[in-house]
């Protein structure tokens, strides 16, 4: 059992070695500042929305992008209603939106109905009638600033922008809350630091904005894998791109509330990963070397390495435990090995939670003792990523709907905001 323990200790400084960095990224927003903004000119956008079964919210994020301060004429909204079976064209159409439907049993995925909506876009304005392009996920609802703050950024000259990711129901349950503090996590503790130290950020699933000179380069949106974002990034920060965030562009994103949900989503990243990081790994390093791209490396940390690490202390210390079953070992000596190992995790998970948590106090709406007690939960929410990452290794994941039902405005999430901060 001595060799287990030195494996784990072994394991314990390469992810040290890894991530190290990231621990400098927690104390960087505290000492750099935002440059101002340059004047700002007006952008004309395309919303790209990619909907399938969505009738339960779709309206709300229509809404909410209908509401914007920015010159609404600006601002144009497209939909794919993709393998509908609701009636989520419908209730867009009625919204304000311009849809088309898309029915593909072969091609599954967001990637494919984002290079099936803008090919619809591209035959109807041939021109290049827009300057950029938004995504969001029909679940989202965007804070009334979101378009002119991302402007400000766009005029500045960024080409790719993701913005700060909040959500609508923090409050739900330990599930939610792990979700919602790891986005609060990487949009000021990651991406927030990567951009005031000059470096890309990352785009994440949703909220994001992109040049049309981007999509143009590459003739469509021809990111396919299970996880098209990490790939869209990965493949922009190879090319030399620098992803920008905004921080006061605000978005409230649906999380699962069921552990089941959570599961399936988790597991399409982490099997994501894996397809990314086969596709690119090696450009990625080649560009680590050649050119010394501090970019392309924290983007393979981001991608690999966390997951290589944490399925090789699963089965080790799996292993360990049957050997010591099986033959006698000390297994005593092995749990105290793991005991140990969980132990600084959880604390360090537990002390980035608590930071995320204490500096995005006011934007989490839920109460002080559900702030708290989540805090408390957010590693063991992290933990079940390692079953999930070891499991992803060996079986074929495909796409799958999560469900989404909080039907909200953007009022109905202040009123909560307001609940609690009263």
């Amino acid at each position: 059992m001595e060799i287990i323990k030195l494996i784990n200790y072994i394991i314990a400084v390469t992810f040290f070695i890894c991530y190290s960095y990231q621990f400098f990224y927690v104390i960087v927003p505290f000492i750099w500042k935002s440059k101002p903004h340059k004047k700002p000119k007006l952008h004309k956008y395309a919303v790209l929305i990619a909907a399938r079964n969505e009738e339960a919210v779709i309206a709300q994020l229509i809404e909410s992008i209908k509401n914007q301060t920015y010159r609404s004429e600006l601002i144009k909204i497209f939909v794919v209603a993709d393998n509908c079976t609701d009636n989520t064209a419908t209730k867009a159409r009625l919204a304000g939106a311009m849809v088309w439907e898309r029915f593909n049993k072969q091609k599954i995925g967001k990637g494919y109905a984002l290079d099936f909506l803008l090919e619809k876009i591209r035959q109807k304005y041939p021109h290049n009638k827009f300057d950029g392009y938004f995504v969001f996920d029909a679940d989202n609802l965007l804070d009334e600033n979101y378009i002119a703050e991302m402007n400000k950024t766009f005029s500045d000259g960024n080409r790719i922008i993701t913005s700060y990711r909040n959500s609508k129901n923090y409050d739900r349950n330990w599930i939610s809350a792990g979700f919602s503090l790891w986005f609060l996590r990487e949009s000021q503790y990651l991406n927030k630091s990567r951009y005031l130290l000059g470096t890309s950020c990352a785009v994440s699933g949703t909220g994001f904005l992109f040049h049309n000179d981007i999509i143009k380069k590459t003739k469509g949106w021809k990111f396919f894998l299970l996880t098209e974002d990490i790939e869209f990034t990965i493949h922009n920060v190879i090319d030399g791109e620098k992803i920008a965030y905004c921080e006061t562009a605000i978005l409230y994103d649906e999380q699962p509330v069921k552990f089941s949900q959570s599961w399936a989503q988790r597991m399409r990243w982490a099997k994501g990963y894996v397809q990314v990081f086969k596709k690119y790994g090696a450009k990625l390093a080649k560009s680590v070397l050649t050119k010394r791209s501090f970019s392309c490396f924290d983007m393979a940390m981001n991608i690999m390495p966390a997951i290589v690490l944490s399925v090789l202390s699963g089965i080790i210390n799996l292993g360990g435990a049957i050997y010591s079953l099986l033959l006698g070992g000390n297994i005593v000596y092995l749990l105290e090995s793991v005991s140990e190992s969980i132990l600084n995790i959880y604390l360090v998970l537990f002390l980035l939670g608590l930071i995320t948590t204490i500096t995005e106090w006011n934007r989490i709406y839920c109460s002080t003792a559900k702030k708290l007690l989540y805090t408390l939960t957010f590693p063991l929410f992290m933990f079940t990523y390692i079953p999930i990452s070891i499991i992803a290794l060996f079986i074929k994941v495909e796409w799958k709907q999560i469900h989404h039902i909080e039907s909200k405005t953007l009022e109905d999430v202040r009123s909560v905001a307001k609940q609690f901060t009263a």
